[in-house]
């Protein structure tokens, strides 16, 4: 069941359509966060874009 529900990016609104959203047309992403191994391999690669996303705002 996970990955189902989808979340607007532009307006925050939840919904289970799959290409766009129906209340202001934005693109949608899945709210549930990956899926947790100590043997990440990309984990230094995600840290350094949330900082530079971070330090952009």
């Amino acid at each position: 069941m996970r990955g189902m529900i989808r979340k607007c990016v532009a307006c925050g609104e939840y919904t289970l359509k799959r290409d766009a959203c129906p209340y202001c047309g934005g693109t949608l992403r899945t709210p549930h966060p990956a899926k947790f191994s100590p043997e990440d391999k990309y984990s230094r690669f995600r840290l350094a874009l949330k900082l530079r996303e971070k330090a952009a705002s």
